[in-house]
């Protein structure tokens, strides 16, 4: 693609790493078949391919983003499908990343979508805000049809119907301390995200990622001081926020590193896995954090990765059949695919994929919020497919992906590494206590 930006545009580090990226899309349009949006709405300016032109136009003429610009970009799930499908190897995330961080500094969006965005952005990453407005949000829920029939109030009425009825007491292992090895000899020593959502919805999940570990004889920190881990905000384009949250993980993580050594940051929302493995390139213009932050990055192991290292002996078959949902910030933003399908193997459940795998099931962070209509159509897309494999119950990595697709059909739904903390010696998830 031929490209025409200045030589003062690109003295702009953001538009100069968005000239390199653009150079690249020779728009054969092999990303159509692949893009969530594009297949559901046959929208031109809904693919990867329309998108890129749009950028394309914004940056070169150095223009404010324009409603048109954002409709569009504000679709894109950042699923990354794309990215997997590119023959050429184009760097969508970062220049759609790009693209956003220039939309909130360059257009000023209708007050209650501000309003929307700001509450989002003010009560996610913060877990003890989160809990309050769930707590809330059960008030509201009887009205959120009622709602949903003002276009403006649409994505309250989505939040509250994604709040769940009840929300779990908090967890002891989400606590800032040290969980020792329960074997003679340590193989070990990790420190895991806590996380912000996570933690609020299902504390069962790092719960069980600790307890595991432990028995294998690794050690477990939970560092003081670590928060959010930035995804959230990072894909609004609130830059700022995202790189100051970055920067408080990586300077917590580093004092762990040279207290006592770590061996990996284990993450157990696949989600925040790529947006923490991309440290090193947020933070790579900023000469106190490039190396620490690289160095950050490196460490950033999803929980799936760091088990495959540990040499997990084969378990019985459980006579259980398992469907793997494969989150698209895994499969695509990290590119791990096989190995949470092999471990779950071995620790003996039969495992199955559903069709058409590739695809988001809608909820992408915020996703299932700000675009409703959109995510609920690829939330049943996906449903249909996991419940034809005709499973016991459906695995994946990632919290929004339980959270979303738990909201459409009755199939337990669990995270992998519950279901490998049962498989050798830990408690049987509670998911599944109740189906």
């Amino acid at each position: 693609m031929q490209t025409n930006f200045t030589a003062e545009q690109l003295a702009d580090p953001h538009v100069a790493a968005s000239e390199a990226i653009l150079r690249k899309c020779v728009h054969c349009g092999f990303c159509t078949a692949t893009c969530p949006t594009y297949v559901t709405l046959g929208d031109e300016l809904d693919s990867p391919r329309g998108r890129i032109y749009l950028i394309k136009d914004m940056l070169e003429n150095d223009r404010p983003a324009d409603a048109q610009v954002v409709k569009h970009i504000d679709r894109c799930l950042s699923c990354l499908a794309c990215a997997t499908t590119c023959p050429s190897g184009v760097d969508y995330m970062h220049l759609v990343d790009h693209a956003r961080v220039h939309i909130e500094k360059t257009y000023r969006r209708p007050v209650m979508n501000r309003l929307t965005r700001a509450v989002l952005a003010m009560v996610l990453p913060y877990p003890s805000r989160f809990r309050f407005a769930l707590s809330l949000a059960r008030l509201g829920r009887p009205f959120s049809g009622l709602i949903k029939r003002v276009p403006a109030l649409k994505s309250f009425g989505a939040m509250f119907d994604l709040a769940p009825s009840t929300t779990p007491a908090p967890s002891r292992y989400d606590r800032p301390g040290t969980f020792e090895s329960q074997q003679a000899q340590k193989r070990g020593r990790v420190a895991i995200l806590s996380g912000c959502a996570q933690p609020v919805l299902d504390p069962g999940i790092n719960a069980a990622t600790v307890r595991l570990l432990t028995r294998l004889g690794v050690e477990v920190v939970v560092p003081k001081g670590e928060g959010c881990c930035g995804a959230l905000v990072h894909h609004m384009g609130r830059e700022e926020q995202a790189l100051t949250a970055a920067r408080n993980n990586v300077d917590v993580w580093t004092r762990e590193v040279e207290a006592g050594g770590l061996d990996a940051i284990i993450i157990t929302a696949s989600g925040c896995g790529t947006t923490i493995k991309d440290y090193g390139y947020m933070l790579r213009l900023d000469p106190a954090y490039a190396d620490k932050a690289a160095r950050i990055s490196g460490l950033a192991k999803d929980v799936t990765e760091y088990l495959s290292t540990l040499d997990l002996p084969a378990q019985p078959s459980r006579g259980m059949t398992v469907t793997y949902h494969s989150a698209c910030s895994m499969q695509h933003g990290q590119k791990i695919t096989t190995l949470p399908k092999l471990l779950l193997k071995a620790a003996g459940f039969t495992v199955k994929d559903p069709a058409e795998g590739h695809l988001c099931c809608g909820s992408a962070g915020t996703y299932n919020i700000m675009q409703p209509e959109i995510s609920a159509r690829l939330k049943a897309r996906k449903v249909k497919h996991l419940e034809a494999t005709r499973p016991d119950l459906i695995a994946t990595g990632n919290i929004g992906c339980m959270t979303q697709i738990g909201s459409g059909t009755a199939i337990p739904i669990v995270h992998t590494v519950e279901l490998l903390d049962w498989a050798y010696g830990g408690e049987r998830p509670a998911k599944l206590n109740k189906s």
